[in-house]
């Protein structure tokens, strides 16, 4: 998989992170970009310490709106890194991001459920009305077949390059 620019994607670019509850909107925009991106609320989180906790233990960036948690997190447990986020606006906020060193670009393919973050597979080869696909009604008939599409293999949610992928490529374009 490469990104649009035709490099492969790394780690480096692209770390786990972790998002405080006043980041939910952010979460999703991450997860387009191919970030591993854990959201407080979906993991039923809100305590700063338990957020510090997660996000050492699973080696993330903790992303935060909260001046002391972000100040907290470096000092506190030096396994936490901590980016602290002024903006109020996800587009501002993903502006934030990039100047902080993160890359914020659609990747070719999806990689995380925009939903859950859980990973997506490829969906290719399908037939209309095949049984094996089950397909939910709201997947254009043309995806799988024509036009590749994902599917989250947590929550089943499917994806594929439509009107809202290009409007999310025009925003971070801007970016």
């Amino acid at each position: 998989m490469t990104d649009r620019d035709g490099s492969a994607p790394s780690a480096a670019d692209r770390p786990p992170v972790l998002l405080d509850v006043m980041c939910g909107k952010l979460a999703t925009y991450l997860r387009l970009c191919g970030y591993d991106a854990a959201y407080a609320l979906d993991l039923g989180i809100e305590a700063d310490d338990r957020l510090r906790e997660v996000a050492a233990a699973e080696d993330r960036v903790l992303l935060t709106r909260d001046r002391d948690l972000a100040d907290r997190a470096p000092r506190g447990d030096p396994a936490v890194d901590a980016v602290l986020l002024a903006e109020r606006d996800v587009l501002d906020q993903l502006r934030e991001l990039a100047a902080a060193g993160l890359r914020v670009e659609l990747a070719d393919e999806p990689t995380r459920c925009g939903s859950c973050n859980g990973p997506v597979e490829r969906v290719d080869s399908l037939e209309v009305g095949d049984p094996s696909a089950d397909r939910p009604e709201y997947v254009p008939d043309d995806v799988g077949s024509e036009r590749p599409g994902w599917r989250c293999t947590e929550c089943g949610q499917w994806f594929w390059k439509g009107g809202h992928w290009d409007d999310v490529a025009a925003r971070l374009d801007e970016i």
